[in-house]
């Protein structure tokens, strides 16, 4: 699993481009995919609202660069999400 300061361009089904932190990224052998967990820039600043986090399946291009975003497409694969998220948030307050 890796976190870090990142942020990623997202473009939603309007055409709009936000930009967002991205939370971490992880690999699922299972899936044979690559996730990725963001929020909008600024969210975490407003205290007063749960920030919503968004995920996404995306696969990486040969140059190790970023890839293209893909929706998420099974129940099975949102499970393994939300585990993902739930250890990475105990690990947050842990620390």
């Amino acid at each position: 699993m890796e976190n870090g300061e990142k942020q990623i361009t997202v473009i939603d089904e309007n055409g709009n481009e936000q930009l967002c932190e991205v939370l971490f990224t992880f690999e699922s052998e299972e899936f044979k995919k690559s996730y990725v967990l963001y929020y909008p820039v600024g969210a975490d600043e407003d205290d007063s609202e749960e920030i919503e986090i968004h995920a996404s399946s995306f696969n990486p291009h040969e140059d190790g660069e970023d890839g293209d975003l893909e929706p998420i497409e099974t129940e099975e694969e949102w499970d393994l999400i939300e585990e993902m998220l739930n250890t990475f948030l105990d690990k947050e307050e842990e620390e």
